[in-house]
């Protein structure tokens, strides 16, 4: 009921800025933990909730999809996108055993454009607080706005039985990054899920992160704002399949074709249904797992 509860209560806001959390975007593998050489489907998926769909995104806009491997060789994993088929957007099949990053990253030639309102909405509701600011500093808190934009996603894939998985705690590069600071999938489990948010290489404060129930994802379950150092915390899910992601976006300069540039960013990561059961990050005594701090 408490679960419930948190669902509700965000969806009442979530409901204002529906164009922009269309922007969602991630990497959904069919498992995320699999066996050497097993070939596994992916998708890729944009919204959530009832609006949840594939992306239609062109493989033109795709500049990168890489595999990190547990010996820290990368992987091309372009190849083997198969955007738009009828029931998966690619496979791949790794080999080697331990964790692997899948890192995908597309251009930012994507364009939205938004009245005045929405985009305030929108700016709030994903915590950029630095482009509202903005606005209001340049007098346009009541003008429309407009948007390019590009997304970036990561997925964790456990290869047989877990490892140390030393990579999942380092960044691959992209533009807007969510790094976790422990594996995921270590044993034992870590307790709670620590994470650092880097844009264009360097700590990002004051971004909201948002933790998601890939299975119930109508809102998500848990929201924190990075520290000075880029940091957040999230407790650690017992099971089933989740997502992180973040947004961030810097004002461009006057005679753009734009006002802002945005990035979505995500980082998923699932836990093995046979052996564990789907459940909830374990319960915290002291906050609502829907409430940031």
């Amino acid at each position: 009921m408490r679960r419930l509860a948190i669902w509700c209560g965000c969806l009442l806001t979530l409901v204002l800025v529906q164009p922009a959390l269309a922007h969602d975007f991630w990497l959904q593998p069919d498992a995320f933990w699999v066996a050497p050489g097993t070939e596994t489907s992916m998708t890729l998926q944009v919204g959530h909730g009832a609006e949840r769909q594939r992306s239609a995104i062109p493989l033109g806009r795709i500049t990168r999809f890489v595999a990190m491997a547990p010996s820290g060789a990368t992987i091309d994993l372009r190849p083997s996108l198969g955007l738009g088929g009828a029931e998966a957007d690619g496979a791949f099949g790794l080999q080697a055993p331990g964790v692997h990053v899948l890192a995908l990253e597309t251009d930012v030639r994507a364009r939205s454009h938004l009245s005045a309102d929405r985009f305030n909405a929108y700016l709030k509701e994903e915590g950029l607080t630095p482009a509202l600011e903005q606005r209001a500093l340049a007098g346009r808190l009541n003008a429309a706005a407009s948007e390019r934009y590009g997304r970036v996603a990561k997925a964790i894939v456990q290869v047989g039985d877990p490892g140390t998985g030393a990579q999942v705690t380092q960044a691959v590069g992209l533009s807007l990054e969510i790094v976790p600071e422990v594996n995921p999938y270590a044993d034992p489990r870590p307790a709670t899920l620590p994470v650092r948010v880097l844009f264009e290489g360097a700590p990002l404060a004051g971004a909201l992160v948002k933790l998601t129930d890939l299975d119930h994802d109508e809102a998500p379950l848990a929201m924190h704002r990075t520290d000075v150092a880029g940091r957040a915390s999230f407790l650690m899910p017992e099971g089933g399949r989740w997502r992180l992601n973040v947004v961030w976006t810097k004002p461009l300069a006057p005679g753009d074709d734009a006002d802002f540039q945005t990035v979505f960013s995500s980082l998923t990561f699932g836990f093995p249904t046979a052996t564990l059961r789907a459940g909830t990050p374990k319960a915290d005594p002291h906050r609502s797992p829907g409430t940031p701090r």
